[in-house]
């Protein structure tokens, strides 16, 4: 369930400034090919974030996820309005003694934030402040977009966190907000929204692209360095 925002809510899509120095070398891009963003999916263990990803990514639900240990990431390529943009989702261990080798990697050339928690969890709800400071201390832009997600809305009877605290939160922040459950089959298309709504927010800016080198021109540099080190060419 996505839960609406108020009238004239827009995501901010500025980048930080190491994104802005990476982006800006893409002027002119070729719509033709694939652009590359990165979004990252933070929150406390056990709140289903490999799940959301799986669910995006595969279409279908993870019945026996394992505890992530450091960094996985999955991708999916969409097709909006004929262009390619894949989506590089990373999913990372919601445990410190799993995360500490892999974080500033983790929140390196970030393009949007997904901050998840478990609506039958109060203590992952309340974890939501400290991941959103972890994203400021890592240099994360402020005005990435970011989206806060309640997964396991099909628990109705466990339920610990109202849907009112939970927008009330992400109103303070400025951030849409999404209840789903990545278990529920009836809940794809919700899930599958959360991820569109970045795509569609980011798909303006010129972000990496995915190209095939030129092997042509791989060769011809290749024989340059060979002719200015007197390496014999026959």
């Amino acid at each position: 369930m996505a839960i609406e925002n108020k009238p004239g809510d827009e995501f901010d899509t500025v980048f930080s400034q190491s994104d802005a120095l990476e982006l800006s070398s893409h002027h002119g891009y070729d719509t033709t090919q694939t652009r590359l963003f990165k979004i990252i999916v933070i929150g406390d263990s056990n709140v289903g974030k490999t799940c959301l990803t799986y669910r995006f990514c595969g279409g279908t639900f993870l019945k026996n996820p394992e505890a992530t240990i450091g960094v996985d990431f999955r991708e999916r390529t969409l097709d909006l309005d004929g262009e390619n943009i894949k989506l590089q989702i990373w999913d990372t261990a919601g445990q410190e003694r799993f995360r500490k080798s892999m974080v500033e990697h983790y929140y390196r050339s970030v393009h949007a934030v997904i901050f998840v928690y478990d609506v039958t969890s109060l203590s992952s709800f309340e974890s939501i402040p400290e991941w959103i400071e972890e994203c400021k201390r890592h240099c994360v832009g402020p005005l990435v977009p970011r989206i806060m997600v309640g997964n396991k809305c099909d628990l109705r009877d466990r339920r610990e966190v109202p849907t009112s605290a939970a927008q009330c939160l992400a109103d303070s922040y400025n951030f849409p907000l999404f209840e789903t459950s990545a278990k529920d089959p009836s809940e794809k298309d919700n899930v599958d929204a959360i991820f569109l709504t970045l795509a569609y927010r980011l798909k303006s800016h010129k972000p990496l692209r995915l190209k095939q080198p030129d092997v042509n021109r791989q060769m011809w540099n290749q024989n340059q360095r060979e002719q200015e080190s007197g390496i014999c060419q026959c």
